[in-house]
């Protein structure tokens, strides 16, 4: 089975291009309540499952010890933009554990906010690790290790204690094997871990609700969720999804983006968790897609509008005259039609 064309591309009114995907929504037992394409194929996560990356900080009584705040919790979940906040509260959480941005690992590229990398570039500075939008997760990696009495040092490695700590973690959340057959590098250099959709779906409906978790893992999911719902700033940035998405779910929808076109999500009252994987890569329709599933798993909530609206955004030449758009498609449609 393919998977189905699940978004339109709109130039005027005719259909320039289209987006394949595959949707995964299932509660924490592992059932399926919605399947879209090939939901069973392994697919690469990549910062969509940084929540659960982050258990351990938590978990380990890291967090405590530091005394994070719930804007550092959120960092540490995040893919931040590399704005000037972001960049200040990354060296301010690495202090807690009396360490600077040297010890990171990740390696340094210009922020992904056009604005923030010109006035980096304006003030004739260059981008270190801080402004990497997973400076944030290492924070939380090397933190973890400080508190733990872990060298730090390769803490990016596939065989250091850290990183089989947080494999340990992501297969017993998503209850999928972690093996080396199904390891890559993530563009941060840390591991990442190819699994199904359906999984990760799973995965995310248990760090939602707690359910099938340890009692200490399940309040720790419970307060990297909330401190995310609660900072979608210092999970992302402005103008980006998961900030628009989680402001709209005032508190009752849990949003992460991944590279490749993979987006996840959670309704922790309904006990769900959202997985979705676009074919070609493409954030824009990954967006689309994650934004139509939350219209039509909350049609009785006010805030459905407000994903419908963003499953069908314009699109604007340089000129900003509107010259078509994006809408969900095939068997995403439906509820718009």
């Amino acid at each position: 089975m393919s998977d189905p064309v699940l978004v339109d591309v709109l130039r005027g009114q005719v259909v320039e291009s289209v987006h394949r995907g595959a949707v995964a929504v299932c509660d924490a037992d592992g059932a399926l309540v919605l399947s879209i394409g090939e939901v069973e194929r392994p697919v690469f996560p990549r910062s969509a499952v940084k929540a659960i990356q982050a258990l351990p900080l938590v978990e380990t009584g890291a967090a405590d010890a530091l005394q994070l705040t719930e804007r550092e919790l959120a960092l540490v979940c995040a893919s931040h933009t590399g704005e000037a906040r972001h960049v200040e509260a990354v060296a301010a959480l690495l202090a807690k554990a009396g360490l600077t941005g040297s010890a990171f690992e990740c390696g340094s590229h210009w922020p992904t906010s056009h604005s923030a990398t010109v006035k980096l570039a304006g003030a004739g500075a260059t981008p270190t690790a801080l402004h990497n939008n997973c400076s944030g997760k290492h924070s939380g990696f090397l933190c973890t290790c400080v508190h733990n009495g872990i060298d730090p040092r390769g803490y990016i490695g596939r065989a250091h204690p850290l990183q089989e700590m947080v494999r340990g973690t992501l297969e017993e959340v998503t209850g999928a094997s972690h093996g080396e057959d199904m390891c890559g590098t993530d563009g941060c250099s840390i591991p990442t871990y190819a699994v199904p959709l359906r999984n990760l779906a799973s995965g995310f409906a248990r760090m939602a609700t707690g359910q099938g978790l340890g009692p200490r893992r399940a309040e720790a999911a419970k307060r990297l969720m909330a401190a995310c719902m609660a900072e979608p700033y210092f999970v992302s940035g402005t103008g980006r999804a998961d900030l628009r998405m989680m402001e709209a779910g005032g508190g009752r929808v849990f949003t992460k983006t991944g590279a490749e076109g993979v987006f996840c999500a959670a309704l922790p009252q309904a006990g769900l968790g959202i997985a979705i994987k676009c074919s070609d890569g493409a954030g824009r329709a990954a967006e689309v897609i994650v934004a139509a599933v939350l219209a039509r798993l909350l049609a009785n909530d006010g805030a459905a509008a407000d994903f419908a609206q963003m499953s069908t955004p314009v699109l604007t030449n340089w000129n900003g005259i509107v010259v078509g758009g994006l809408r969900p498609a095939g068997p995403l449609a439906v509820q718009h039609s």
